[in-house]
Order: C-alpha cells, then sequence, then structure tokens
C-alpha cells in the first residue's frame, strides 16, 4: 500500500536526447594536418597549434560541458534558478510548473526559502551546478567518438529545449576560445615575422598565419563549430521515470518479506511464552 502511495506521488520525468558528432571542419585535415607537419617549429615559435585534431578537442569540449563554471554560466544565463530549484512538477491539465510557495514568491519574484543562518536565501552557483548535473548529462562514446546529451525533467517540451540550448551554448563557447587564441596566435606571429629575415622561417610563418586565419574564419561562419547534430532533441511523448509498476512489485515483494518476517518473530515469541512454566 505504502508502495503504490508513493508511486502515485512521485511527478512524471520526460527525457529529451540529442546525438553529436565531431564536425567535419575537425576532422583530419586543416589545422591537425599542419600541425603534424609545423608542430615543432610553431613550438619553438611559442604558438600552440592544438595538434590532437578532432578527438582531442571533443574530449576538451565534454569536459567543459560538464565543469561546474559552464553548467552555472549556462544556468544563469537562460535564468532557469527557479525552474532548477522551486519547482516540484507539472500540472497535467495546464501544463504548467508547479512552483513551491515555500521557496520562492512568483508574485514578486524572489526566493523565501528556509535556509541554515548565514547562507545565501538565492540560490548559489554551487547549489545550482549539482542541481543541473542531475538534470543534463553528457557521455562521450569512446569507440565513435559521438556525444550524447540528455536531459530529464518535469516538462518534456523544456527538457528539449534545454538540449538544444546546451548543445548551441557549447558550440558558441568552444568558438569563442578558438577565435580569441587564433587572434592572439596570428598577432603574436606577424610580430615574429617581422623579426627574422630567414626565409625558410618566414615560410613557416606565413603558413601559420593563413592556417590560424583559415580557423578563424572558419569558427565565424559555422554554427555547429565542433559538434555537429545527428539526432536533435524531440518533444518526448511518454515518460521515461517513475517506473511505478516496478515500484509497486518491489514494495509488494518488500512487503510480503517483512510480513513473513514478523508472522516468524510472532510466533517464535508465542512458542516460547507456550514453553514456559504456568506461575
Amino acid at each position: 500500500m505504502i508502495a503504490i502511495v508513493v508511486a502515485l506521488q512521485l511527478p512524471n520525468i520526460y527525457t529529451s536526447t540529442a546525438t553529436l558528432a565531431p564536425s567535419e571542419e575537425q576532422q583530419g585535415g586543416g589545422l591537425s594536418a599542419l600541425a603534424s607537419q609545423f608542430g615543432g617549429l610553431a613550438s619553438l615559435a611559442g604558438v600552440s597549434l592544438g595538434g590532437g585534431g578532432a578527438a582531442d578537442k571533443t574530449e576538451v569540449a565534454v569536459e567543459i560541458a560538464g565543469s561546474r563554471q559552464f553548467m552555472t554560466r549556462f544556468v544563469r544565463e537562460h535564468k532557469l534558478e527557479v525552474s532548477l530549484m522551486a519547482v516540484t512538477g507539472m500540472d497535467k491539465t495546464t501544463n504548467e510548473l508547479i512552483i513551491d510557495a515555500d521557496m520562492y514568491d512568483s508574485a514578486n519574484q524572489r526566493w523565501i526559502r528556509d535556509v541554515p543562518k548565514g547562507k545565501s536565501v538565492a540560490p548559489t552557483d554551487w547549489e545550482l551546478y549539482k542541481e543541473i548535473s542531475k538534470i543534463i548529462t553528457v557521455v562521450q562514446d569512446k569507440k565513435s567518438s559521438f556525444v550524447t546529451v540528455t536531459a530529464d525533467y518535469y516538462s518534456p517540451s523544456i527538457a528539449k529545449q534545454w538540449v538544444d540550448w546546451f548543445v548551441a551554448d557549447l558550440n558558441n563557447y568552444m568558438k569563442n576560445r578558438d577565435q580569441i587564441d587564433s587572434k592572439r596566435n596570428i598577432e603574436y606571429l606577424k610580430k615574429q615575422l617581422e623579426k627574422t629575415a630567414v626565409a625558410d622561417m618566414q615560410s613557416v610563418f606565413y603558413q601559420l598565419i593563413e592556417q590560424q586565419t583559415k580557423t578563424l574564419m572558419l569558427s565565424e561562419v559555422n554554427p555547429e563549430y565542433v559538434f555537429k547534430t545527428l539526432d536533435p532533441a524531440v518533444v518526448a511523448e511518454e515518460k521515461t521515470k517513475p517506473k511505478r509498476a516496478l515500484i509497486v512489485a518491489l514494495g509488494g515483494v518488500l512487503g510480503g518479506m517483512l510480513g513473513v518476517l514478523l508472522a516468524l518473530i510472532q510466533h517464535a515469541v508465542a512458542r516460547r511464552r507456550a514453553s514456559l512454566p504456568a506461575q
């Protein structure tokens, strides 16, 4: 009976998933090819070409996606604090999120939750990171290098929207990161080019500048800079959690075991009392 009540009280959770692959610009050619050819000279010149190719950049992007800094930034930029910390479910008739009135005052748009003395009433970055990392997960298949971004939430449409935002933000973050590096490298290479009179070194510097310029151009025109979407996120039509039938079945098994245990204890106590001499 307890298992049935618990199963009925748990809110539905919907899952939205997107499958990503390293973008074509990151696979094999271009910068990685030049890195293998001029990587040593570039290192001597003080320039990093990131010679690991697509696999390394994908792994870096996956690590960044799960980092506290990126996750917290994602929540703050899209203003997801209330959706993460104060929502307890979704109204099935209106499809509106249910907000805990003891945590957040929707009318005045302020946090009113009870917290220990000295702790911030508004959620901290650490709290937001812990909550968002439970909802959004990023997993890379080591064999295929494909990356899966998954979001679990009370609303299927919101879960889908969060996955789309997350993928776009990750691509933009990596794009801006590489643009800053390329601009800095180009500026540095131009200065070094002015200092050298060796024809071979000048040729190397020109090719390095050319490749850094290509990287900069590709990052500006390609929205899917690091990850290309193979299978986009969709609005789920069926819940993924909770498994109510499984909860009830486990509750029935545990209840039966507990009932048998109590019956055996009661029988043992009754036999013990019956074996005692009458007073």
